[in-house]
């Protein structure tokens, strides 16, 4: 593995080409490889790497091409993959010709195919008695047109996996529904609370593993990049395992702020990138830490309209509830997907549920553009977002109220905890 990041300053252009030269073109010589990188909800200078890798690489392989890790994620249009690479559908035709980019689909069968399965019992071994159930794994079946795999994109804390980046962008995202079922609703039951920004949980051993199905047929190389604001601080590259290790290691340095104490209301303001609240309820995942017993969070995003493009649908059905609320009822909701039952909890947080009543530790709010009869259809708060004027809740932590301004990627936790 090799790599540089700084806490304090941002990598220049000639350092990140530098350690591209990393990347040994002898072994790419005449191949075909396929570059996994996130969609437009995750900050990362996606269409610099896009370029750079080009004019590295261009000269010695057969293809370059891209295929966007978009797990559940609707696919991106013209218009959004050409916000993503840095050039439109025509300049990558005449600039980039060995290139094109793909979308991810993983509810179409046809473009899936099996590699592999966890048994049962390996499954209870690496959740630590989480979910006990045989998993098949199965990936996007293009990756096997290719000689060689990179995954180029962020780390983060994340809600489902502790970090993000490394073999999540293969699980789940290009991979099929057994996978993302398991691993959600992995995450679901150890909780987001006890999971965001923390290396070793359950669901990122149940990706290793999976990912060794992958490593085993094809070569696999990690260009991970960590990200403080809209400024790249670090990039690794190496196979998934150590790139992402060192990553995630830097991530937790600059992508973690920490609070002296717990407030009683965070007005959240969703980060523009997320058009639904299946992205967007980021906002809540990554200041749940922070907000008190019986606080409150308010999701504030005037431009999200719908629960989720994808998933409406089904939440609707669901609603938000905590997590006990579905274990103590399992029967009424095993059949549900369980990414959506996943996403159902997180979106609540910690809470319990006992004697038929769901206890919430706090109160989730949306001040969006969804109707105020959908939030408490689906068991959510709702408060009118012209009437929330962001700048008076500004320098207020003294009184126990908290403004974060592009909520979705930094995670708020408290001093002393894990």
């Amino acid at each position: 593995m090799i790599g540089q990041g700084y806490r304090d300053k941002a990598l220049s252009e000639a350092e990140i080409a530098q350690l591209l030269q990393a990347l040994k073109v002898r072994e790419l010589a005449g191949r075909r490889v396929l570059v996994i990188i996130p969609d437009g909800t995750r900050t990362a200078p996606i269409a610099l790497f896009f370029r750079l890798l080009y004019e590295h690489l261009e000269p010695h392989v057969k293809r370059l091409d891209y295929l966007i890790a978009l797990g559940t994620h609707q696919p991106m249009g013209e218009a959004a993959i050409a916000k993503l690479v840095g050039a439109s559908r025509e300049e990558r035709a005449s600039r980039y010709p060995k290139s094109e980019v793909f979308n991810h689909r993983w509810e179409l069968p046809e473009t899936l195919i099996p590699i592999g399965t966890i048994p049962a019992e390996e499954m209870k071994a690496l959740t630590g008695g989480l979910v006990m159930r045989e998993t098949v794994i199965t990936i996007n079946r293009t990756i096997f047109d290719y000689d060689a795999l990179m995954i180029l994109g962020p780390v983060f804390p994340h809600e489902v996996v502790g970090f993000s980046g490394g073999a999540k962008y293969l699980f789940p995202g290009i991979s099929g529904r057994e996978i993302i079922d398991a691993s959600h609703w992995t995450g679901a039951l150890a909780t987001s609370y006890a999971t965001i920004g923390v290396k070793d949980t359950a669901v990122r051993r149940v990706l290793h593993r999976a990912a060794e199905f992958v490593t085993a047929r094809l070569p696999l190389t990690c260009l991970k990049l960590v990200m403080k604001g809209t400024a790249l601080h670090g990039l690794y590259l190496g196979d998934h395992l150590s790139a992402w290790e060192a990553a995630a290691d830097l991530s937790a340095q600059l992508n973690i702020v920490y609070q002296a104490r717990p407030f009683s209301s965070v007005l959240s303001m969703t980060s523009s990138k997320y058009d639904d609240l299946w992205t967007g309820a980021k906002a809540m995942y990554k200041t749940e830490p922070v907000v008190a017993d019986g606080g409150e969070v308010i999701i504030y995003a005037p431009h999200i309209k719908e629960l989720s493009v994808t998933h409406g649908a089904l939440i609707e059905q669901v609603g938000f509830h905590v997590r006990d609320y579905f274990t103590k009822q399992w029967e009424r909701f095993k059949d549900f997907p369980w990414t959506v039952l996943a996403h159902s909890t997180h979106v609540k947080g910690a809470g319990t549920f006992e004697g038929g009543v769901e206890r919430p530790r706090i109160q989730v709010t949306l001040a969006t553009s969804i109707p105020r009869e959908t939030c408490e259809r689906v068991n959510l708060g709702y408060r009118d977002y012209r009437e929330i004027d962001p700048a008076t809740w500004a320098n207020r932590e003294h009184e126990g109220v908290l403004l974060v301004e592009n909520a979705g990627e930094m995670l708020y936790r408290l001093e002393g905890s894990a």
